[in-house]
């Protein structure tokens, strides 16, 4: 019989063959263990719903075009990812987005800087503020929630006394309308850059000793530790990381908008936290997977579209929102026990 799946595995693992004596009850319930079974087959359900609502919502240049309004919570929830399984978190990604977009506007309207420029730039610019982070946890101690819950405020802030209530806008034709430009007339790009970002980031999570030291920190920090692992390089890698990916969002945003505010991605921060949950990641740390993110945002976007061709206010979308990170967590608890079930059940199977 399949063995139960471990704190760090996920679909994308090699499953194991179940012995010929396994029932097919057993087989399916042993899907249901994995907390991105669920991911999806509330994405099925969504797409379903969405379609019962409209006639139209299954057009594929629709569902397409329509990935494009939350490409950047992709980007962030990807590195997010990373940075909650290592038993850590960030608050301050919306709000980091925001000021690399208005750092990069002033650059280019005040300082003349070109564009082009601003592209490799807002990474590097979003990467450090992001390291500011991770060197206050680091070298202060301080609890990552405490820290990213600061610089959230802060980092908006700045923003804010930056632009004022004004916006920064006039970009080159050229940069402006990402979100346009497509392969073959029908992929946008922001969605390959995402789905380009999620096969790197899988393959880094899975393939490499960095990958397995993020699930070894937040599985046990202290364990990890004792064991060698360079528990604040890797913090500082990880809280790096989310700030390079807020910084490439700022830039999609920026060429998809067409202006810089302080209040960009405002609130963002809850849905890219949402999707890395709802995806199977455990809030504590030690579990998670990039095709659960993956999958999660798509189920974000699906039931926002649902709600947007259902003609729902704001409000709703925020509850909605809202409701499905209360019922990731308790749905990943709930995976968590049919696992430790199956344990039980094939360890009585062994024995006997």
């Amino acid at each position: 019989m399949t063995n139960p799946p471990s704190a760090n595995q996920s679909p994308l693992v090699a499953v194991k063959k179940s012995s010929p004596g396994s029932s097919s009850l057993l087989r399916v319930t042993g899907l249901l263990a994995y907390p991105e079974t669920i991911t999806v087959a509330l994405l099925m359900i969504a797409i379903a719903v969405g379609a019962s609502l409209s006639q139209y919502f299954l057009d594929v240049a629709f569902l397409l075009d329509s990935t494009s309004l939350y490409m950047e919570i992709g980007i962030m929830a990807l590195a997010m990812t990373l940075v909650i399984i290592s038993g850590n978190i960030d608050l301050s990604v919306a709000s980091n987005l925001a000021l690399t977009a208005v750092l990069c506007a002033k650059m280019y309207a005040v300082w003349h800087v070109p564009m082009a420029a601003m592209i490799v730039l807002a990474p590097l610019i979003g990467g450090i503020l992001g390291l500011v982070n991770g060197l206050m946890i680091t070298w202060l101690g301080l609890p990552s929630l405490t820290v990213t819950l600061g610089t959230l405020a802060l980092y908006r802030g700045l923003a804010q006394v930056m632009v004022g209530d004004h916006s920064i806008g006039k970009f080159p034709d050229w940069f402006v309308g990402i979100d346009y430009r497509k392969l073959g007339d029908l992929v946008p790009l922001p969605l390959i850059i995402f789905l380009t970002a999620a096969v790197v980031f899988g393959i880094g999570l899975r393939k490499t000793v960095f990958g397995r030291c993020v699930y070894a920190m937040g599985t046990n920090e202290p364990a990890a530790r004792f064991s060698g692992l360079r528990v604040d390089r890797m913090k500082l890698a990880v809280f790096a990381l989310s700030g390079m990916m807020a910084g490439l969002g700022s830039i999609i945003m920026l060429s998809r908008l067409g202006v810089a505010r302080y209040d960009l991605a405002l609130g963002d921060e809850l849905a890219v936290i949402t999707a890395v949950v709802l995806g199977g990641a455990d809030i504590f740390g030690g579990r998670g997977s990039i095709f659960g993110t993956v999958a999660a945002i798509f189920l974000l976007g699906v039931v926002r579209q649902a709600m947007g061709v259902a003609n729902l206010t704001a409000e709703v979308h925020l509850s909605v929102t809202g409701t499905l990170l209360v019922a990731s967590v308790l749905l990943t608890r709930l995976s968590g026990w049919i696992g430790r079930l199956l344990g039980k059940i094939n360890r009585g199977a062994t024995h006997a």
